[in-house]
């Protein structure tokens, strides 16, 4: 348990904002330098800029105005301060797996050739959409058959209350199945049969599309036209890419701590970058080589910055402890004279910072004292108030 004291590391995470205070007051005079490199709005004018508060006489503590366009540009948001119970952080080496439960392969039945591709590596496809077209010998002597069955029933089912006994039309009407039957073994749909059926003179010559079944993006498709391939040869794998799995390996004495459904993040680019998650599966058998458990911990990623492969470092919050008052850990920053500190939402416009204690950071979160249960933080955008605090030049402490 990661308390924090005084000359306890800072946390990772954290933003240290003496630096970032120095530059915000270097840049103070080049309009729009730190906005633009923050992607922030168009610099404010004289007569609409935040107001901080302060100026001669000046006795109310400092705070940041904004407009309603504004908060829409830098996407404020704010939540209220609420007690919640936090276990303790449980850190282990991950590697990032495809999501199996939404990966799909492309293989051919039957023995063909490849006469046509529909898709590349990298495309995004939909569920339906021909990737490859394919041509055998074997389908096309079953797309005669079916042919033939086909008509063969249809005629008889005309003169069948006439001229046709029972068993000729039953074993027609099995022909017909088995011949149907057969074509949907190698590969073809119903949609398929129906167009071969509606054009039978012109279509029995063997060729088929094979499509997706999934909607995705193409990870794999190691093949070339013209190339015979063989049942079961791997054409195209398809996979969601917006959800993946990391597979930690955790001590077996920890494994017994996790639970399915506590909450994970999941870090890379140098733990620089975290992306939330949680554990859906525990393994229930060890790895004979390392005698570590695998905890499979799904993370959204529709920006697709995890792929599979890459090594990352996990934290799990496991167990429980009494309710805390704890807000996500980049809320909190460090005001110009080293306190921490976050943004307090006065209504809808207006913001102050407000000196607190940190207590200690796990799983992403920051448990804080000083403020009172209920109290409207800032969560995002607090790093571009403490920006413009700093641009005015005022020192909320009056040092």
């Amino acid at each position: 348990m990661d308390y924090f004291h005084p000359a306890a590391a800072r946390p990772r995470a954290l933003v240290n904002f003496s630096f970032a205070w120095l530059l915000a007051v270097s840049l103070a005079g080049v309009p729009g330098t730190l906005m633009a490199a923050a992607d922030a709005p168009t610099p404010l004018r004289e007569a609409d800029a935040p107001s901080t508060g302060h100026g001669l006489g000046a006795e109310s503590p400092p705070r940041v105005e904004l407009t309603p366009e504004q908060r829409r540009t830098l996407g404020l948001a704010t939540e209220s301060l609420t007690a919640r119970p936090i276990g303790d952080g449980l850190r282990a080496p991950g590697e990032v797996r495809l999501n199996a439960y939404a990966t799909a392969q492309v293989t051919p039945r039957i023995a063909a050739q490849v006469v046509a591709r529909h898709a590349r590596l990298g495309d995004r496809v939909v569920p339906g959409q021909t990737l490859v077209t394919l041509s055998s010998v074997d389908l096309a002597e079953a797309q005669g058959d079916l042919v033939v069955a086909e008509l063969e029933w249809e005629r008889l089912d005309k003169i069948k209350d006439k001229f046709v006994s029972d068993k000729e039309y039953l074993q027609a009407s099995v022909a017909r199945q088995k011949a149907r039957s057969r074509v949907l073994a190698f590969g073809m749909t119903q949609p398929q049969i129906a167009a071969l059926l509606a054009n039978a003179a012109g279509r029995a010559d063997g060729t088929f599309e094979l499509l997706a079944p999934q909607a995705g993006t193409l990870i794999q498709d190691d093949f070339i036209l013209g190339e015979q391939v063989q049942p079961g040869r791997l054409l195209f794998e398809i996979t969601d890419e917006s959800v993946r799995w990391v597979e930690a390996q955790v001590a077996p004495e920890d494994a017994a701590r996790v639970a399915v459904g506590d909450r994970a993040r999941v870090a890379f680019g140098n733990d620089t970058i975290w992306l939330d998650g949680h554990v859906i599966q525990i393994h229930h058998r060890l790895d004979e080589t390392t005698r570590t458990q695998a905890v499979r911990i799904e993370v959204p990623d529709p920006e697709h910055r995890l792929h599979p492969g890459v090594f990352v470092d996990i934290e799990v919050l496991v167990g429980a402890s009494a309710p805390v008052l704890a807000i996500p850990e980049t809320a909190v920053l460090r005001s110009p004279d080293g306190d921490w500190q976050v943004f307090v939402a006065e209504g809808e416009d207006t913001f102050k910072p407000v000196e607190v204690e940190l207590v200690r950071t796990v799983g992403g979160l920051a448990v804080i004292e000083g403020l009172a249960a209920g109290t409207q933080v800032v969560t995002q955008g607090a790093f571009f108030l403490q920006s413009e605090l700093a641009k005015g030049g005022f020192d909320p402490h009056g040092h």
